[in-house]
């Protein structure tokens, strides 16, 4: 289970159309409804349903027929087959072996099965890249669940963050019409203006329409949550948010500091490059399987029915089905000599292959090592950031009593009022983005360490 190190929240719940309760600061929760969605389900949701996850799947189930077919290369090929066949004017007499002119009904049945011997290792190799390509798409497909979920991790934060903002906005709009009022009074007993009025009104107008563009803002979110989750873009969905207040950096734990720097050897974008180099390393050894000669053991039975045509008597079928019964066992020995050249084109295509892969690699290797890196400096710095925020905003809280008192007694104007109030909004809206960015952050460097960010 998701568990915060160093980061205590104590937590209030935003509902989202529907109203939860939640669980530490991880947007993992339990909704007070059955219609209300938390991050797990969403994350479950969306990696039963994505099109990119269904799509490696199927890469997946590609990649085990690959390796059925190269383990059954190691058992004995048989066919069967029946023939039958008219024979009218010149043509050989199968009873003496001699030609005649004489219309003959031909019959046929053979059976044969051939095993190959040796073929310079290609088969083992076929089959070693099998099962490597086989872990290949295990790992991607893990990686795209989780790429999957991650997105939808980002697409839910969003929507948190937007939510937010609109409860915001709301208490903004409440605040102004409340001022507006108060405001009104005053100039009706002369302690303000026409001016002051009008600056109010001004400050309304401006909440009314942040809370619409908020409100926007929020419908998009949820649209591109959806889109994440591949759910009907037309059915309502309810989502229950819980978000932290205060931060407390005072807990350290040094065991997540030591992991939070390091790139888990196992995670399965490094697992994916790191079998695709296995891979193209056997495919490389089965090209050059095919400058080695190859030996293979045959073996079948024959036998034959013909009747001539017109002929006053002929034997039966079951004598001649037993009579005319042949076998043979048989060694071939193939020795490639020339082939136009495309054994050496093969083996070089496949060299560069694998050395690509080696590059990809360590490409990989060095990229996910500096995202680990970022994620565990991000965290670290949205924690700082959002303690700096909580007391900035208690500040600007602070300022904004005091410059609304001195409004009210005349000692400060409408557009003080309205600096300081757009200031503390404005803190507000940092410190909930903080907030957010700081859990997301943490799952970012939990995925690197290898640890499951969504539960199946």
């Amino acid at each position: 289970m998701n568990r915060l190190i160093g980061l205590s929240f104590f937590i209030s719940c935003i509902p989202l159309v529907a109203s939860g309760q939640g669980l530490s600061g991880h947007l993992s929760f339990s909704p007070t409804g059955a219609q209300a969605w938390t991050v797990q389900q969403c994350m479950q949701y969306a990696v039963a349903h994505n099109h990119e996850v269904k799509r490696t799947e199927l890469e997946l189930d590609n990649y085990k027929a690959n390796r059925t077919g190269a383990i059954g290369r190691f058992l004995p090929e048989v066919d069967a087959s029946i023939g039958a066949q008219y024979n009218f004017g010149r043509a050989i007499d199968p009873e003496t072996n001699g030609y005649t002119d004489v219309s003959t009904f031909y019959n046929g049945y053979s059976v044969s099965t051939s095993l190959p011997l040796f073929d310079g290792f290609s088969r083992l190799h076929a089959l070693k890249a099998a099962k490597a390509s086989v872990l290949m798409g295990q790992a991607s497909l893990r990686q795209q669940q989780d790429l999957t979920a991650l997105s939808v991790l980002q697409a839910f934060t969003n929507v948190a963050y937007y939510e937010g903002l609109v409860k915001m906005a709301e208490e903004k709009v409440e605040e102004t019409k409340l001022l507006l009022c108060q405001t009104r009074i005053l100039e009706e007993v002369g302690r303000k203006s026409q001016a002051d009025v009008a600056q109010v009104e001004s400050q309304q107008a401006e909440a009314d329409y942040e809370l619409i563009r908020q409100q926007n803002l929020l419908a998009s979110a949820l649209l591109e949550l959806k889109k994440a989750m591949a759910f009907p873009i037309a059915d309502t969905l309810s989502l229950a948010v819980c978000m932290g207040q205060t931060p407390s950096l005072s807990v350290a734990n040094s065991e997540f500091v030591a992991f939070g720097l390091g790139l888990n050897q196992e995670h399965p974008e490094l697992l994916s490059s790191r079998y695709q180099v296995q891979m193209s390393k056997h495919e490389w050894r089965q090209a050059r399987a095919a400058l080695y000669p190859a030996l293979s053991l045959g073996a079948g039975l024959s036998t034959t029915y013909y009747h001539t045509l017109h002929a006053p008597s002929a034997s039966s079928f079951n004598n001649q089905f037993k009579n005319n019964m042949g076998e043979y066992v048989g060694v071939t020995l193939s020795i490639p000599l020339f082939n136009r050249l495309q054994t050496v084109t093969g083996i070089r295509r496949a060299k560069n292959n694998y050395k690509m892969a080696c590059e990809a690699y360590e490409q990989k290797l060095q990229e996910l090592e500096k995202l680990s890196r970022e994620a565990w400096q991000d965290w670290q710095g949205y924690q700082k950031q959002t303690v700096q925020m909580a007391k900035k905003v208690e500040a600007d809280s602070l300022a904004y009593q005091l410059t609304r008192r001195q409004f009210e007694e005349g000692l400060s104007t409408a557009i003080d009022l309205h600096t300081t109030s757009t200031q503390l909004l404005q803190s507000k809206a940092v410190l909930l983005q903080c907030r957010l960015m700081a859990i997301v952050k943490e799952q970012l460097v939990r995925y690197y360490h290898g640890e499951a960010i969504w539960t199946e």
